[in-house]
């Protein structure tokens, strides 16, 4: 496998990558694709489309070995997310004070348990 260095600093190589999304990429690849990657060669314009970031920079660089690849989700700021996920909407204080009082209708734990994982599902 070989080492590809970049050639851009950092900054620019994601000005580049950003410019050519926004510009020629885009309108060609957002309808169908919602949450797919997109590889661009920076220095071509070049791109390849995938679910699987690794599939679309193997189609890309086989195309074009030197390439320098920059990397979008579609319909999406970010590649990855990192940290929690939004949690589940809070329930309001009249469904927590029936649920509460369903609680102690319960004549066993075990009934319990039944009941609190289908409310969690």
């Amino acid at each position: 496998m070989t080492v590809h260095q970049p050639r851009y600093s950092k900054e620019e190589f994601a000005r580049r990558g950003d410019e050519i999304y926004e510009s020629q990429v885009r309108s060609q690849v957002e309808a169908g694709n919602h949450g797919k990657i997109v590889a661009i060669d920076i220095e071509t314009g070049a791109f390849e489309v995938d679910a699987s970031e690794i599939a679309a920079c193997d189609r890309l660089e086989a195309r074009y070995p030197d390439a320098q690849i920059w990397i979008v989700r579609i319909g999406s700021r970010y590649v990855r997310r990192f940290g929690g996920r939004t949690k589940k909407a809070v329930r309001s204080p009249e469904s927590l004070t029936r649920i509460w009082n369903r609680l102690f209708q319960f004549q066993s734990v075990a009934q319990v348990g039944k009941f609190t994982h289908k409310m969690r599902s």
